[in-house]
């Protein structure tokens, strides 16, 4: 018996489509299997936190503190924003608001930016700092400011990991006339145990050191596939056009706090593509798809190579694993080019 049916309008579909409707118009209604980037058009620092049934991003606004609260990953751009934060008009946190990532610790979440003193910015007064909300939804309730995290240096991006039931805190510190790589156990969320931190990377490679300066920053932990440790970092100044991701990789079980621990990869994992019209490709962050099937890799990058920090939009795309259980993020997908939306969605 054949399956198929003739190929003929039947009645029962063109009630479906009901009156003065076409197939074309129909299909014109069903839900997009497929989005393009960017995210946010101003989206300098990407980061994405998902808890239960939602996503909350946040990026670089350099005046407050803004998330967006969205059911799906490709949403966030349609989602509404909320202003969560703004500092205070005087004060070590009064200035430059970079880089806030959003943390689940402990049944509360934390804030964590960096910021500077509006009387006396700079690097030398940049820190990294945390707020607390003990709301079930971090877009309500109340935000309480902890202070400044007790890092050895001045610096920025910090971001904080699990492993092993310990809690780190990992930071680019301003060492001298470069940006370095710096971890530390932590005590509570916003304070580390006195004395333990250590620097793991240093600038060493040429793509390290473009716009003219020795960078590391916006260090991210992720885990292989064969569960080796690793620290996937942002190179050079944000106004180099190659600005690049690195990675620092760890055998499973190592000791994150002992610098011989860490070995980088010579090479950028993620860089800049001329044929794609991408450029400073960096401050990553990572996430899964609605169904927990897909790794997703949240970055910002802009379409011109002209040697500044502006015009840096937010994006994500798809990575897989390759074979020795290190990401693929493959390379970076023009604005023009569809992408199936995640799985789950």
């Amino acid at each position: 018996m054949s399956l198929c049916f003739p190929r003929v309008a039947m009645p029962g579909l063109l009630l479906l489509l009901g009156a003065g409707s076409s197939p074309a118009a129909w299909a014109q209604q069903q839900p997009a299997t497929t989005f393009r980037n960017p995210l946010r058009a101003e989206g300098p620092d990407p980061w994405v936190a998902r808890h239960g049934d939602y996503y909350y991003y946040t990026n670089t606004t350099g005046e407050n503190i803004t998330l967006w609260k969205s059911k799906t990953l490709s949403g966030v751009k349609e989602a509404p924003a909320a202003v969560v934060w703004t500092p205070p008009a005087t004060g070590p946190n009064s200035t430059q608001l970079w880089a806030p990532e959003l943390h689940l610790l402990d049944g509360k979440w934390y804030l964590y930016y960096t910021a500077t003193d509006k009387a006396n910015p700079g690097d030398n007064s940049r820190f990294v700092f945390v707020l607390e909300n003990t709301a079930a939804d971090p877009t309500t309730g109340q935000w309480v400011d902890k202070g400044k995290v007790n890092t050895q240096h001045s610096g920025l991006d910090g971001s904080v990991f699990e492993l092993g039931g310990k809690r780190y805190f990992l930071y680019s510190a301003y060492v001298g006339p470069q940006s370095v790589l710096a971890i530390a156990p932590m005590q509570t969320p916003w304070t580390l145990l006195p004395g333990k931190e250590v620097i793991i990377a240093r600038p060493t490679f040429d793509w390290e050191k473009g716009g003219g300066r020795q960078i590391l920053e916006g260090p991210e932990f992720l885990t292989g596939r064969q569960g080796q440790l690793l620290v996937v970092y942002s190179a050079s100044a944000c106004w180099d056009d190659n600005y690049s991701l690195g990675m620092l990789s760890a055998r499973k079980c190592a000791d994150p706090l002992k610098p011989e621990s860490w070995t980088k990869a010579p090479q950028p994992v993620f860089k800049p593509s001329s044929e794609n019209g991408v450029w400073g490709t960096g401050h990553n962050c990572f996430t899964k798809s609605p169904d927990g099937r897909e790794d997703w890799l949240v970055y910002h990058a802009k379409v011109a190579a002209d040697g500044k920090c502006e015009g840096r939009s937010s994006r994500m795309q798809k990575f897989t694993w390759n074979p020795d259980g290190t990401p693929n993020f493959g390379a970076p997908v023009s604005l023009t080019q569809p992408q199936p939306k995640p799985s789950g969605e």
